[in-house]
């Protein structure tokens, strides 16, 4: 091994005509346009598919002699004109939805959305699964509707790792190094040409971490790296080398660089963010960092800034199930954070009451405690999912019911323009609406759906079906051979599967709450299914485990064994190696979409939502966005949204693999097989149809960020803009109350409550009248509310209702009569309550911790 003296960065030499295609290749805009990716692929078909996609390296990788042709090839010239053309009107737009919504803000904000992976495409292995999709899809449509939004990341040398399986067909791993010299990313200069680089604390030392630019269409995606001399240290050096990778140690350092290093990068950068986004919990010590800076400039106090800060945050919450959320020892806190929690001015038991759960038989510092005590307004990822995360923080808020939890929901969504197939994008521009390409959230563009001819569309899923199948056979080639296959049963590899057989893909990732193998309870009835002349039905499999789960590798490797024995071989598929190209060919090309959670352990789920785009249907638990997005005539539902217990989950996959068999032997293979004399399954396409007017205006990213810049990213800048402009005072007088209210509540008490009425015909109305004392605080500063419902059989409003009640007098010494008249809408019993709740014009929500009273 010899090290370098210098390093020297060679690029393509290209000619002045072919110039602007380097430009193309370092903008991941060609991720999603169909005609970038032509000019690319027409380039080097062969080299295209070796570099799994990758512009920069094919540029870099192919031969001078190739590129003097192609320059003096009419036809590829003009599409490369046609091309530049349009990237030039997409990155110059002006009438972008963000300018026509919110063009009259004085200063556009910078929002800055963080998160620990990002999955834009599948040549930069930046990504393990869901969470980077999303991250990726939401830059994307963050560029799209012309957001002032940055991303901010890490870059890992070696990535997720790289699947295979051995002969028994347990899942192994691979990390290949990422050559960042031939991705189309760059490192941040300086005007001198030197990268920018920026220090995170450390244990006795400082980290240095150098920055990297990915453009992703209008946006910039910021990733960190401390692979760099700088460090000297090697475990310094390789702690960005993997995703979700190393020890506890590992993984909190890496949180470090996320959050206290992104600050520190974008303020490098000359990007202080307005508002910030933690995409889940890895992020959240950006929070600390942006204290940190404010109490320094400002000179204030850390829960004056904190109130700041967290008025300029928000944070999205991803997984209900309480083994995937970070939480450390608080060893590791102790050993990262002390000199920290000097600068901050807070005690060892301040700083960790910040993110403190209790975990019964001993406490974590958990990040997602600390994101909810350090952003104003949380949300879940699916409606449902909202719902189980304010069961699941309601600890947080004692006194406040379940449902009035301050988390709320926005669902998930994909980016259509990368997830839909080039043939079904031309079949759609020939029948809809154009803006179907750039107003994915109009119901009235995707009602066009109804004007495409039957047997149109389901010739072009055909052929996706086709292409799905021959690419699976592939793959199973290559697998057959890097495992040291005979020859004639690599050769067998193209008798797998059948391309006019029903359909069905399963692919995500392998947790055993997923259960991937329910469909193997019964191998006797699916043996009949796959081996029916009449109609046949086919799975293809695909997806990774977590190196450290190995309930996971055992659901692959029972899918590997099934898939191997003689009646399965032709119809049970597992595609090693799950990415966005896999993605991509089983969402446009499967018939069905399988997914059968334990409810409600899925938080959204996004892959049967790729589906929808492509004429693909879902089949699936009535868990995360399915449960939302189901109804009969787009798919179809296994059970009806039971829950159970955990000694009941035998019976459970006994009750819903049952169900499983039923519906596929009932109605989807009736459905699909029954055709007319024209061979069309109408039922089927009509189906198709319905899914894709129904669905496709809302399961989108498009209106997703549309939904964040609403509800969260506008307010939250709006609310900081009148809390700092054009001084802090406002700041710090509310920041100084809401600091002083944990000891002021104290003396708040409802101390009487009059009804004036104890039996009312129904649209009857009757007087409540509340004597509260208030203390030290000021009727203003509190909101008294009736809440009111039905009783359950204990006595206990259910999902009660609340009404504010109006100021109707003053007794003296803090007491106060507030005063409402209610209309009883409803027959039977229903009960009553009074309320206090504080309350400032700079408050995200009243539900605060510990700061509710009840009479």
């Amino acid at each position: 091994m010899v090290k370098p003296v210098a390093t020297v960065h060679v690029v393509p030499k290209l000619p002045k005509a072919l110039a602007r295609l380097e430009e193309l290749a370092y903008n991941m805009r060609f991720a999603w346009d169909h005609e970038t990716i032509s000019l690319f692929r027409r380039l080097d078909p062969d080299l295209w598919e070796e570099t799994n996609h990758n512009p920069v390296s094919v540029l870099g990788n192919i031969s001078q002699d190739r590129l003097n042709e192609v320059k003096n090839d009419q036809a590829y010239m003009a599409s490369l004109e046609r091309t530049l053309a349009e990237y030039d009107a997409y990155m110059n737009d002006k009438n972008t939805w963000y300018r026509a919504k919110y063009g009259n803000l004085k200063k556009d904000p910078i929002i800055a959305y963080f998160s620990m992976e990002f999955g834009i495409t599948e040549s930069f292995q930046n990504y393990s699964g869901g969470l980077g999709i999303l991250s990726g899809d939401h830059l994307k449509s963050a560029s799209d509707l012309g957001l002032p939004l940055v991303g901010v990341g890490i870059l890992y040398q070696e990535g997720y790792f790289q699947q295979y399986l051995n002969a028994d067909g347990w899942q192994q791993e691979m990390y290949p190094i990422n050559d960042f010299s031939h991705l189309p990313l760059k490192v941040v200069t300086n005007d001198k040409g030197e990268p920018i680089k920026i220090d995170v604390p450390l244990p006795g030392r400082k980290l240095y971490c150098q920055i990297w630019e990915v453009k992703v269409g209008r946006v910039s995606l910021y990733l960190l790296d401390t692979n760099i001399p700088d460090n000297p240290r090697d475990e310094d050096r390789s702690l960005t080398d993997r995703l979700y990778g190393g020890d506890r140690r590992t993984r909190i350092r890496q949180e470090v660089v996320l959050g206290i290093g992104g600050i520190r990068a974008l303020e490098a950068l000359g990007l202080r963010p307005d508002v910030c986004h933690m995409n889940e919990g890895h992020s959240a010590f950006l929070s600390l960092e942006r204290i940190r800076m404010m109490m320094q400039e400002k000179q204030i106090t850390f829960y004056q800034a904190q109130e700041i800060i967290a008025a300029s945050t928000c944070f999205t919450v991803h997984t209900p199930v309480p083994a995937g959320l970070e939480r450390f020892g608080f060893d590791l806190i102790d050993e990262h954070f002390t000199d920290y929690m000097r600068d901050l001015g807070l005690t060892r038991e301040q700083f960790i009451d910040l993110g403190r759960e209790n975990m019964g038989d001993y406490e974590l510092f958990s990040m997602s405690v600390f994101a909810l005590h350090m952003s104003y307004g949380a949300n879940g990822v699916a409606q449902l999912h909202g719902v189980v995360s304010r069961d699941m923080w309601q600890w947080m808020y004692p006194g406040v019911p379940v449902h009035e939890v301050p988390i709320g929901a926005i669902t998930n969504g994909i980016h259509v323009q990368t997830w839909v197939s080039r043939e079904m994008a031309t079949l759609l521009d020939r029948y809809l609406d154009p803006s179907w390409r750039t107003d994915e959230s109009n119901p009235e563009v995707w009602s066009g759906i109804d004007r495409v001819p039957d047997a149109e569309l389901w010739r072009t899923h055909e052929r996706r079906r086709e292409r799905l199948v021959a690419f699976a056979r592939r793959r199973l080639a290559e697998q057959l051979a890097s495992r040291g296959a005979s020859p004639s049963e690599i050769a067998r590899a193209d008798e797998v599967l059948n391309p006019d057989a029903l359909t069905i893909g399963f692919a995500r990732r392998f947790a055993t709450y997923k259960r991937a193998t329910l469909l193997f309870r019964d191998l006797d009835r699916l043996r009949e299914l796959v081996n029916d002349p009449d109609r046949p039905v086919q799975f293809i499999f695909a997806g990774k485990a977590h190196p450290h789960d190995k309930g996971g590798k055992e659901l692959i490797r029972e899918i590997i064994n099934v898939s191997r024995m003689p009646e399965f071989r032709h119809a049970v598929l597992f595609i090693q190696n799950y990415d966005m190209s896999v993605a991509r060919y089983m969402v446009q090309g499967c018939d069905v979409w399988l997914n059968n959670p334990r409810r409600p352990k899925e938080a959204s789920g996004t892959s049967g939502m790729k589906g929808i785009y492509n004429g693909c249907l879902n089949f699936s638990i009535l868990d995360g966005w399915w449960a939302e997005g189901y109804s009969r005539e787009v798919g179809w539902a296994i059970g009806n949204g039971e829950e159970y217990p955990e000694d009941e989950w035998e019976s459970q996959d006994r009750i819903e693999s049952e169900t499983l068999y039923r519906v596929l032997e009932n109605d989807i293979l009736p459905k699909f097989y029954n055709r007319g004399r024209d061979g069309l399954p109408r039922e089927w396409i009509e189906m198709m149809k319905s899914g894709i007017r129904n669905m496709a205006p809302f399961f989108t990213t498009y209106r997703m960020v549309q939904e964040y810049t609403d509800q969260f990213y506008i307010p939250n800048y709006d609310r900081i803009t009148k809390m700092t402009a054009p001084g802090i005072e406002n700041a710090l007088n509310y920041a100084n109350w809401r600091h002083q209210l944990g000891s002021t509540w104290g003396n708040v008490a409802v101390t009487d409550v009059n009804i004036d009425v104890r039996e009312v015909e129904v649209g009857g109305k009757g007087d409540v009248t509340a004597t509260v004392q208030l203390g030290s605080l000021a009727p203003e500063n509190v909101r008294v509310q009736l809440y009111y419902g039905k009783l359950d059989t204990r006595g206990n409003i259910v999902e009660g209702e609340c009404i504010d009640m109006a100021l109707a007098g003053e007794e003296g010494n803090g007491t106060y009569l507030f005063k409402t008249d209610h209309k009883f809408d409803a027959t039977g019993q229903q009960g009553l309550s009074v309320r206090v709740l504080p309350y400032h014009e700079y408050m995200h929500t009243s539900f605060q911790p510990n700061l509710i009273t009840w009479a």
